[in-house]
């Protein structure tokens, strides 16, 4: 075993399990309790991440500092890597966006009534989104305002976070969609994905909320890069890809990554129809009869143009 890894093993408690990805191990955190490891170190470069308390640093001494190492693990660090390197602090670098929710936001399953409350869960029901869903995902309304007779629909980072929401018109408005006015280089509905588990990528929240589970909202056709990153750190074995047919030519460009990744990736066919007007019983068929996409079948759609 590498001395280093095996020098971080003792500091930490326990044994790191070794990633797809050179050099990356992924192992219990000591900031957080969780069910799953979440520490994720890269004993070649030395960044190092807890990817649920989002406590990080870019060498093992910083690590070894928070986790309170003895003077003699520090030294034997040493002796392995070197002395510690010390960054300046760069200006450039991008701030995190805050991402708050409009403050005439209201919940729609708690209490209160009102036309506009009750134009918006008709129009939810009439998408196939119960209840529960409303509840699940904190969905609300707002009356007046910027986003007046819109319904909101909020994204949660694996911290339960805000980090993105959905503005959809409901009434007769020009433009059906208002949402948040910060980057979509996030992760859609990240608080339910369950990583261990086939994930399904699809364009919109609707599309998400039709699958109830490990379905992750695109907000648009193409893959950010945050999500492209925790798919391959995290092992992900299966996608299943359900953008509409009109994006075939994402499809392809999305399964061409994922397969030079080694991911088996399943292009599911819509036939001109979004999720939520398929249904849940008949999606749940879908993906149990959708095949494995194969090189060669990534070869056949590139000849047609695609």
């Amino acid at each position: 075993m590498n001395k280093v890894v095996n020098l971080i093993n003792r500091v930490l408690g326990n044994n790191g399990i070794k990633l797809k990805k050179m050099d990356e191990f992924m192992y219990w955190s000591p900031f957080i309790s969780h069910h799953k490891r979440k520490l994720q170190v890269n004993i070649q470069t030395q960044k190092w991440h807890c990817w649920v308390s989002n406590v990080g640093g870019r060498n093992l001494f910083q690590l070894f500092k928070k986790v309170g190492a003895s003077r003699e693990q520090f030294s034997e660090l040493v002796e392995l890597v070197g002395e510690p390197k010390f960054y300046k602090k760069n200006n450039q670098d991008k701030k995190t966006e805050l991402v708050k929710l409009p403050k005439e936001f209201k919940p729609l399953w708690n209490g209160g009534d009102g036309i506009v409350k009750r134009h918006a869960l008709t129009y939810l029901y009439k998408r196939g989104i119960n209840d529960n869903d409303i509840m699940k995902h904190n969905i609300g309304y707002c009356d007046e305002g910027k986003y007046s007779n819109r319904i909101i629909i909020p994204s949660y980072d694996s911290n339960g976070q805000l980090n993105f929401f959905v503005g959809r018109d409901f009434y007769n408005s020009k433009l059906k969609y208002l949402n948040s006015f910060t980057s979509k280089d996030v992760i859609g509905f990240d608080l339910f994905i369950n990583w261990n588990e086939p994930i399904i990528l699809c364009e919109g929240v609707f599309d998400a909320m039709a699958f109830k589970r490990n379905a992750i909202p695109l907000f648009g056709k193409t893959v950010s890069k945050t999500l492209q990153k925790k798919i391959i750190e995290f092992g992900v074995k299966t996608l299943y890809l359900a953008l509409d047919d009109d994006a075939m030519s994402d499809t392809i460009k999305i399964t061409d990554m994922f397969l030079g990744e080694g991911i088996d990736v399943r292009i599911m066919v819509l036939k001109d129809k979004d999720p939520s007007d398929i249904g849940f019983k008949k999606l749940i068929k879908n993906i149990q009869m959708t095949p494995t996409t194969k090189f060669s079948d990534l070869m056949k759609y590139k000849l047609k143009g695609f």
